[in-house]
C-alpha cells in the first residue's frame, strides 16, 4: 500500500465526536450531528416499560436531561455488535435504513435473535463470550490443561443455538460429569467449566468461580479470613467449598506421552478430612491457628445431608438445585447482561452483590430478576427487553444536561446516554471480516490459527487469584503494527480482483458516492464535508488513481478510534 502512514491516538474515556480520530492530517475532521429518529414502536413488552419508568425516575431525581435518541444507522450498528458480535454489512445496514416500519427496531432485534440466517452467528458470539467468562481466553490452549476449549465452545454453541434456558445451562455447568473432549463416548462439554478447578487446593477455585459467576458472591478472599466489608465469613466459604469435595478430575494421557488426551470429571465418595464418609466434614484453619469444621451449607443457610457417599447425596446436584432457588441467580445474570449491553451494571463490580455493595437501581435489578425467572430464564427475552429499552436507544453524547452521569470518574451510572466502550478483540476481528470480506486465506484450520494469533495480541492477563483476563487496545507497538499492517488489514484493503475495494470501485455514480459507501460500511454514517474534502485531495495526490484513494481512506477508517468503539 502506498498510503501515508498516519499515527492514530487512542480515544479518551469521556466521549468522542464522530469522525476519523487521527493526529496530523486527519486532526481537522469535525463532528457530524445526525437528527434523531423516533424508535418507538406499537408493541412494547411491559418489561421494557418497567425499565424505562425506573431509569427515567432516576433522571428526574437528579434533574438530568438524557441524550437524544441515536440515529437509526448508529443504533443498527450497535445492536448488531451486541447481539451477534459484528457490525452490519452495507447491505444489512441499507435494508434497515430503507425500512419504513415504525416498529423496525423491534423487528430487527427479533430477526437477529430468531431468524435462522443469524442462528450460527448468535450462537458463536455468545459461546465466545461465555467461554472467555467460564475458562478465560487462554483456558484450554496449553497442552497440559485439563480443559478442552473446543469441548467448552461446542457445549455453549449448541446451548445458545437451541436457546437453552439459563437455569438449565447453569445447572448443567455446575453438576456435569463426563469427558471433556468431543468424540469421546461420554463427552459432556459442560464439564470443561470445572474440570481444571476441582483438584488443586481442595477445590477452592471451583468454590470462588461458581459463587462469583452465578451468584454474584465474591468469596475468594474469605478462604483465609472473614471479609472485613461484607457478610461473607470464612465459615461460609468452607461450607460452600464442601459441595465440591466429592468431585475429581481424572487425566487420560496420549499413549506413550505426558500429553493429556482428555480429562473426565467424576463424582466419587468423599471420606471427609476425618476419614469418616458417614460424617464427611471439612477442616479449615483460623488465623489464630485453631481448626474449625464445615459441612455443605448453602449461602442462605440451607443444610444438606452430611454423608460423603454419592449414593446418599450428590453434593453438586444439591448445590445446583439450591442455586436455582436463589434470587441471587436471577439478579446476577440480569446485572451481567445489562452491563454487556449498556457498558455498566447496576453494581460495581458486577459480580459482587449484597447489602455491602448497593445497586444504582435496586428496584429495577430486583424486578428484572423476577421477570426473568417468570419468563422461564429465556435469555433472548432478556436481550429483547434491554435492547428495546430507552437507555439503549440513546446517543453517546455527554453534555451539560447530563454531565453528572459520568461513571468514568466514579459516579454511579444513570444511563442517560450510551456509554462508549471498546469492542472486544473478537468483535473487532469479526467486524473487519464483515466490513471487507477480509477473511484470512487458506483452509478453515489455517484461518482459525490466524484468528487466534491475531486475538492473542489483545489479551491482557491481570494475574489475580481468579485468573481474570480481558482484551484491551492500549496503543502498544505490536497492536498498532497488527492494525496498521497485519495480514487481516492487508486483506481488507486489497485491490486484487474480487476484493471488497475492487467491487466497490465498480459501484456508485461518482468517487464521492463510493467514499460514502466506505463510511457506511465501516462507521454506519456518511462522511462529513471535511472528510469528503480529504478524499478529493487524496485523489489529486494519487494523480487520479481512485482505487488507491479508496485504499487510503479505507485503511484510515479501519484504524480509527471510531471503528473500534461500540457507540
Amino acid at each position: 500500500m502506498k498510503s501515508l502512514v498516519l499515527p492514530f491516538k487512542w480515544l479518551p474515556s469521556r466521549g468522542f465526536s464522530k469522525g476519523l480520530l487521527f493526529a496530523g492530517f486527519f486532526a481537522c475532521l469535525s463532528a457530524m450531528t445526525v437528527p434523531a429518529v423516533n424508535a418507538a414502536g406499537p408493541a412494547v413488552p411491559p418489561q421494557v416499560a418497567m425499565i424505562n419508568d425506573s431509569i427515567e425516575q432516576v433522571w428526574r431525581d437528579f434533574s438530568i436531561r438524557p441524550a437524544a435518541e441515536a440515529d437509526d444507522a448508529t443504533w443498527c450498528r450497535r445492536v448488531y455488535l451486541d447481539v451477534i458480535g459484528r457490525i452490519p454489512s452495507l447491505e444489512e445496514l441499507s435494508e434497515f435504513m430503507s425500512d419504513r416500519d415504525s416498529n423496525k427496531r423491534a423487528n430487527l432485534v427479533d430477526r437477529l435473535l430468531n431468524d435462522d440466517r443469524y442462528t450460527e452467528e448468535y450462537a458463536n458470539h455468545w459461546s465466545t463470550v461465555w467461554t472467555n467468562l467460564l475458562i478465560g481466553r487462554s483456558g484450554g490452549t496449553d497442552r497440559r490443561d485439563l480443559t478442552n476449549r473446543t469441548g467448552m465452545q461446542k457445549y455453549l454453541r449448541d446451548s445458545f443455538a437451541g436457546n437453552k434456558t439459563y437455569d438449565q445451562m447453569t445447572y448443567e455447568l455446575v453438576t456435569a460429569e463426563g469427558s471433556t473432549t468431543p468424540g469421546n463416548a461420554n463427552f459432556n462439554g459442560a464439564v470443561n467449566f470445572l474440570v481444571d478447578k476441582v483438584n488443586a487446593e481442595k477445590g477452592t477455585l471451583a468454590t470462588s468461580s461458581v459463587s462469583r459467576i452465578f451468584l454474584g458472591q465474591q468469596v475468594q478472599c474469605t478462604q483465609c479470613h472473614n471479609h472485613p466489608f461484607n457478610q461473607w465469613k470464612q465459615q461460609k466459604f468452607w461450607e460452600f467449598n464442601a459441595f465440591f469435595r466429592q468431585t475429581r478430575a481424572l487425566r487420560r494421557f496420549v499413549d506413550g506421552t505426558q500429553d493429556i488426551e482428555s480429562a473426565e470429571l467424576v463424582s466419587q465418595d468423599f471420606a471427609g478430612e476425618a476419614n469418616d464418609p458417614e460424617d464427611a466434614l471439612v477442616f479449615y484453619e483460623l488465623r489464630n491457628g485453631l481448626q474449625k469444621v464445615a459441612y455443605p451449607v448453602f449461602t442462605d443457610g440451607t443444610e444438606i445431608e452430611k454423608s460423603g457417599f454419592v449414593e446418599d447425596v450428590n453434593r453438586r446436584e444439591e448445590l445446583g438445585r439450591l442455586m436455582l432457588q436463589s434470587e441471587y441467580l436471577d439478579k446476577m445474570i440480569v446485572n451481567r447482561m445489562w452491563s454487556m449491553f449498556l457498558g455498566y451494571g447496576f453494581t460495581r463490580p458486577i459480580d459482587d452483590l449484597g447489602p455491602h455493595n448497593p445497586s444504582s437501581h435496586p428496584e429495577l435489578l430486583e424486578n428484572l430478576g423476577k421477570e426473568f425467572r417468570a419468563n422461564s430464564y429465556d435469555l433472548k427475552k432478556l436481550i429483547t427487553w434491554i435492547t428495546l429499552s430507552r437507555p439503549y436507544q440513546l446517543a453517546s453524547t455527554l453534555s451539560a444536561s447530563n454531565e453528572i452521569d459520568d461513571p468514568t470518574i466514579g459516579e454511579s451510572p444513570k444511563f442517560s446516554r450510551f456509554y462508549l466502550r471498546q469492542m472486544s478483540a473478537e468483535q473487532l476481528y469479526a467486524s473487519m471480516v464483515t466490513a471487507s470480506n477480509a477473511q484470512s486465506k487458506g483452509s478453515y484450520e489455517q484461518q482459525e490459527a490466524e484468528r487466534r494469533r491475531w486475538l492473542s495480541q489483545f489479551v491482557v492477563a491481570f494475574g489475580n487469584d481468579e485468573g481474570t483476563e480481558t482484551t484491551t487496545f492500549n496503543g502498544s507497538i505490536p497492536q498498532a503494527l497488527m492494525l496498521f499492517n497485519g495480514d487481516l488489514t492487508k486483506n481488507a484493503i486489497s485491490l486484487e480482483a474480487g476484493s471488497f475495494l475492487d467491487q466497490l470501485s465498480q459501484t456508485g455514480r461518482s468517487p464521492k458516492d463510493r467514499v460514502t459507501r466506505l463510511f457506511l460500511s465501516g462507521l454506519a454514517r456518511r462522511p462529513t464535508k471535511n472528510e469528503v474534502s480529504i478524499a478529493s485531495k487524496l485523489l489529486v495526490a494519487r494523480k487520479g488513481d481512485e482505487p488507491e484513494m479508496l485504499q487510503d481512506m479505507w485503511w484510515a477508517i479501519l484504524n480509527s478510534n471510531e471503528f473500534i468503539m461500540q457507540h
